[in-house]
């Protein structure tokens, strides 16, 4: 029986090795395109040794659509596509807004131009919880109903404006191309092997890896931005998945659009991922010492320019829906980061 082909944009990046690997496993053939911007083609070995497949790999820019077209050409067809690159960092993004806009909405309109030129297909976009910006209290925990409020970064713009582009493009399409939109809220940790995980380059634009760079000693401390915003210990509040748990999300997603189309409620469908419960920074220190035993040394920074106070999800319809759900415990993911970064400090 001929397996279903799916394309991974970004696929050297942290969630999409993830995901790469979820999807072999789970019997489907991969393709890996990735500029290598902000990973390394290291990872594919990483998913081969987790996996016994080596997906193949194109060293492409999605967005320049000359070196996409390429990857199209030479594959043939898709069934379908997981769309993960794009620029993340809240903080750069506000430092380089030009960088974000180019880049993540150029890559999906090119993504978009060469699927539709076939005559069906599949999207899986990589969203985020940004899309939401400082949701009103009465919409926590967010499900995917809530207004979405204008984002707090160029980042999340860019996410929101990606969404406007996949909905216009579904009605225009119609029932040739599905769409499933997946609003991440905060992936952490690594697969459990140690053999991919979270590999910021220069100075990490996500908690974890900075904490658990502070506990081996590789940053004197961590600093965590603001200590007066309107929770429980002042610090900011998100909801912390893990990554393992969110790549299997994306199968599920997949295999919805493949091969239980019909149950759609239209071409476009939009899933809030995340665990359902809210931790604070402060908490999220506190997780990882008790999990490790390592003593994490922070202070108390200003406010970072684009960080909202708290947002979590309400994960009840991809529960529902996808059959999926985030429950690996805290403990067993901050582990597993932990493990990640010896195995790196053991490498260098």
């Amino acid at each position: 029986m001929k397996r279903s082909k799916v394309l991974v944009t970004g696929g050297t990046g942290y969630i999409g090795a993830h995901t790469t690997v979820e999807l072999q496993q789970a019997g489907f053939e991969v393709v890996v395109v990735d500029n290598l911007s902000n990973s390394t083609e290291d990872v594919i070995d990483g998913i081969e040794k987790i996996t016994g497949e080596r997906p193949r790999f194109y060293m492409a820019d999605c967005s320049d659509l000359e070196s996409f077209t390429r990857v199209f050409k030479e594959e043939e067809y898709f069934d379908a596509a997981i769309h993960f690159a794009a620029f993340k960092a809240v903080g750069e993004s506000v430092r380089e807004p030009l960088k974000y806009y180019r880049n993540n909405l150029q890559s999906l309109i090119n993504l978009l131009l060469l699927t539709s030129e076939s005559k069906k297909g599949a999207i899986l976009f990589s969203s985020s919880c940004t899309v939401y910006g400082q949701p009103d209290k009465e919409h926590l925990p967010v499900r995917e109903d809530a207004p979405l409020k204008k984002a707090e970064s160029p980042y999340g713009l860019t996410k929101q404006m990606c969404e406007d582009i996949l909905s216009d493009s579904s009605r225009a399409f119609g029932e040739r191309i599905r769409i499933i939109s997946l609003r991440y809220f905060n992936p952490i940790g690594a697969h459990k092997s140690a053999l991919i995980g979270e590999l910021p380059r220069g100075v990490p634009q996500n908690l974890l890896p900075f904490v658990t760079q502070t506990a081996i000693g590789k940053r004197d401390k961590l600093s965590v931005f603001g200590n007066d915003y309107s929770t429980p210990d002042g610090s900011c509040i998100r909801d912390y998945i893990y990554v393992c748990d969110l790549a299997k999300a994306h199968v599920a997603a997949v295999e919805r659009m493949l091969f239980k189309p019909g149950e759609m409620e239209s071409g476009i469908e939009y899933f809030n991922l995340g665990t359902g419960r809210g931790l604070s920074v402060l908490e999220v220190i506190n997780e990882f010492e008790k999990a490790t035993g390592v003593k994490v040394p922070y202070v108390i920074a200003p406010r970072r320019e684009g960080d909202v106070e708290q947002v979590w999800a309400d994960p009840s319809k991809a529960n529902k829906t996808l059959g999926w759900r985030a429950d690996t415990p805290i403990d067993e993911v901050m582990r597993s980061a932990w493990l990640w970064e010896q195995r790196l400090a053991s490498n260098s």
